[in-house]
């Protein structure tokens, strides 16, 4: 009996590593080996985040888990969702240029968090080489769904289960309340993750111990208090109003696309120094602005390292042509090539004020311009551009601009 059992499992796992073999060889993850699969029970996930959401039952009453199935009743918020970065975060130019790089698959799980979404299910990373996946084709896969990106079931279907902050018995579908799971928890799952891919692919994601280290975590402040703030509304249209979040997940105001209506967080407070309309030849000007993270429960910016705060200064003549410029930076710098590094950083923490002054020298009487500007940046043109997506991809937002017109006598 024992060798009959013996028998059966050795086909089973030939059959398994021929199926594998036979579908490394003709997809675009790289070709491997069947020796090299054998190795697989030594390379299996350990990290959450290396894995997606397990594959999805359809709640009772439902005929799909889909955002657009969910938007037939709960239209408020799906209409919220859909001018969210969450809803495009698979079709994001940034990302897709990076996976067209390395195809990385582990980064669909936060892109595409849900099994059903992905094409292949992955088992392991052959000699721990992210770019060397083990995997099979995903029985289960939905293009369609896979378009949704971070979708409605990504935080609310589990189990065969709705999972709200309220279990409402006269729903009709199957609903369970569960608010710890709609927590703080479930955000840093992906806003949480730290970890060298490749020589020159970093995940270096620490908003939620940014979060847990300062005040905002003290007064018991969360993700969900500021980029899902309460309201009071019908869940469903025609029906009472009850307590309820938004779902348009507001951030740095950097829209995805073009055409896409920028969700703006502001956590920095901006003060100037007062600007007089006139002064002697002679006379330094000196202007200076003060940036406080006076609102954000995590450093600004934070997430993706690629980000920046530019505060820009101008001087202009009186026929505008510009005679100086002075640019300051917040935020990380990095060595991508030949292998990404940290070179430095300095990211405005919680409750951190910075000032920023600059001297004005005019060197001779006339009518002058002075502008100063306050930008956020998802990435650097120079990056943009060796991405391909330089002019296809918004790039940055101004947060704060002024102009002073002065004469010097």
């Amino acid at each position: 009996m024992f060798e009959a059992q013996r028998i059966t499992t050795l086909f089973l796992v030939f059959a398994i590593l021929n199926a594998l073999f036979s579908f490394f060889s003709c997809n675009d993850t790289g070709s491997i080996s069947p020796l090299e699969v054998e190795k697989f029970d030594t390379i299996a996930l350990t990290k959450t985040w290396e894995q997606p959401i397990p594959h999805l039952e359809i709640p009772e009453g439902l005929q799909s888990i889909s955002a657009e199935s969910c938007g037939s009743c709960h239209q408020e918020i799906y209409q919220e969702w859909q001018k969210s970065t969450h809803s495009v975060a698979f079709q994001d130019l940034q990302f897709q240029a990076e996976m067209k790089k390395d195809r990385v698959l582990v980064c669909l799980n936060c892109h595409t968090p849900l099994q059903d979404q992905q094409e292949y299910i992955l088992l392991g990373h052959l000699d721990g080489d992210y770019k060397k996946p083990a995997i099979l084709p995903n029985p289960d896969f939905d293009r369609k769904l896979q378009g949704e990106s971070i979708t409605c079931a990504t935080c609310h279907v589990r189990d065969g289960f709705i999972i709200g902050f309220n279990g409402n018995t006269d729903s009709p579908h199957r609903t369970k309340a569960n608010p710890g799971f709609l927590s703080e928890k479930l955000c840093l799952s992906c806003h949480n993750v730290v970890d060298q891919l490749s020589p020159v692919l970093v995940c270096s994601f620490e908003t939620g111990d940014e979060w847990i280290n300062n005040w905002a975590s003290e007064q018991g402040k969360t993700c969900i208090s500021c980029h899902m703030p309460e309201t009071k509304r019908p869940i469903v249209g025609g029906f009472d109003s009850r307590k309820s979040h938004f779902h348009n997940f507001p951030g740095s105001g950097i829209p995805k696309f073009f055409d896409m209506e920028p969700q703006k967080l502001d956590g920095l407070s901006i003060e100037e120094s007062n600007f007089d309309k006139s002064y002697k030849l002679g006379d330094e000007i000196r202007f200076k602005i003060t940036i406080e993270n006076k609102y954000a429960g995590h450093k600004v910016p934070t997430g993706d390292p690629e980000r920046f705060v530019l505060i820009t200064f101008r001087l202009f003549d009186e026929a505008d042509s510009l005679l100086n410029c002075s640019i300051k930076r917040i935020g990380e710098e990095w060595e991508w090539y030949p292998k990404a590094k940290q070179i430095s950083e300095n990211n405005l923490l919680p409750f951190e004020i910075r000032e920023y002054t600059y001297s004005l020298h005019p060197q001779k009487k006339g009518l002058y311009k002075f502008s100063v500007e306050v930008s956020k940046h998802r990435m650097t043109e120079k990056n943009a551009e060796s991405d391909g997506i330089l002019g296809k991809y918004p790039l940055s937002t101004n947060i704060h601009s002024n102009e002073y017109f002065f004469e010097v006598k």
